[in-house]
């Protein structure tokens, strides 16, 4: 037993998660009956939810508080490349729909208790009421741009305070980092659970009916991560991305791939751009920032999803009205939530562009649930994987003297 235990120590965290993947797999075969093997993942997930906002709160304030005054940072160029990954996305999304036009059976509305967004003016609005959210209720319900806006306020006070306080308010964040560390050790045994739930609970049946949709979906979502991101890096960096590319998809996108979180996702985020080398005060910001606006993989959604809706009405789409479409994806995918299924609620907002109905867009919303098991499985280990790209590509810019 020692030996194993030996054994298992000196194992690198992706080799861990590997067995923890073939090992939910064979149970969810075999012992689909055992269910509280997923109680596995929900614990980890639920810890991931837990701190990852405190995490935010203590790092970005203590940076900020540390922070020379004229110290340059590479927020602006890690928003662009935000920005630019977004909406390339998008516009992929796009021009896959006019190579492999798909068809959706709208018989039945989706059952959801949750009302979609009106347009995209209620989308910022909501995004910038999040801004002056009650900080206590910002940390409770991980509103990262409200956790974000007041770390920085707290943060910037703090230069004020005396030594004594900015060192206790580092220790702070060190002690949050560390229990982060403990948690993320205990992945393995998370993503045994997750991977048990989806398929004890889901296989694949249900998404045999959806398997061209799934595919275009997917097929998007590869080309986005395995050429155009790398494309975006090459052009800022001036050297071979693929090394970096694949490192994050290795470490971040494979966790984010079983959480279904960008959110939750953060803390393994924030590890790996700490062992990139990225500076501390640039990851602390742009980690939890790219968890909430930056969204490739629920920009292809929306816009895969809302082109579908619009071949199987018939609708005509000029390259104007699709150009407007992609504008539309890109910015109401930065106000999706980092949470499982979060895009697909603004499905509703991209289809009233073609006039679609909201009874019918929200039966595209019920398509998009039901193929969610693989496709959001995907959006965040994309959008996940691209918010510790872009910090570090930021950071090796071949821009920066």
């Amino acid at each position: 037993m020692k030996n194993i235990i030996s054994i298992w120590k000196k194992m690198s965290l992706i080799r861990k998660i590997s067995i923890g993947v073939v090992l939910g797999l064979v149970l969810g075969l075999s012992v689909p009956q055992f269910t509280m093997i997923s109680l596995l993942g929900s614990l980890f997930v639920g810890a991931l939810k837990a701190i990852a906002p405190l995490l935010v709160l203590t790092l970005v304030a203590h940076a900020l508080s540390q922070a020379p005054d004229g110290q340059k940072s590479n927020i602006r160029t890690i928003l662009f490349l935000y920005l630019i990954g977004t909406f390339a996305a998008a516009c992929v999304a796009v021009i896959a729909s006019y190579l492999f036009p798909l068809k959706l059976v709208l018989t039945e509305a989706a059952a959801t208790e949750i009302s979609p967004p009106q347009g995209i003016s209620e989308v910022f609005q909501d995004l910038l009421l999040n801004v002056v959210d009650n900080p206590i209720n910002a940390l409770v319900n991980a509103n990262y741009i409200g956790v974000l806006t007041w770390a920085a306020v707290f943060g910037l006070a703090f230069r004020n305070a005396s030594q004594h306080t900015k060192d206790l308010l580092q220790s702070t964040a060190e002690v949050t980092s560390k229990v982060v560390s403990w948690i993320i050790g205990l992945a393995p045994f998370g993503i045994l659970g997750l991977v048990f739930d989806t398929v004890a609970n889901n296989g694949l049946a249900a998404l045999k009916n959806y398997g061209v949709l799934l595919l275009v979906l997917v097929g998007c979502m590869a080309f986005v991560a395995l050429v155009v991101n790398p494309l975006i890096a090459f052009l800022v960096m001036r050297k071979n991305p693929y090394p970096l590319v694949l490192e994050c998809l290795r470490v971040s996108g494979v966790t984010a791939f079983f959480t279904r979180s960008s959110a939750a996702n953060i803390p393994v985020n924030m590890q790996l751009a700490k062992r990139l080398g990225v500076d501390p005060d640039t990851y602390s910001v742009s980690i939890p920032l790219g968890a909430t606006v930056n969204m490739a993989g629920a920009a292809i959604t929306i816009n895969i999803l809302t082109m579908a809706a619009v071949h199987t009405l018939g609708i005509s789409v000029d390259f104007s009205s699709a150009l407007l479409l992609s504008v539309v994806a890109s910015l109401s995918a930065a106000g999706a939530s980092g949470v499982a299924g979060g895009s697909l609620l603004l499905i509703p907002v991209a289809c009233s562009l073609f006039g679609i109905p909201n009874e019918l867009a929200m039966q595209v919303v019920g398509v998009g649930f039901v193929v969610g098991v693989i496709q959001d499985s995907c959006e965040t280990a994309l959008n996940s994987s691209t918010d510790v790209l872009f910090t570090v590509v930021a950071e090796r810019s071949a821009w920066k003297k």
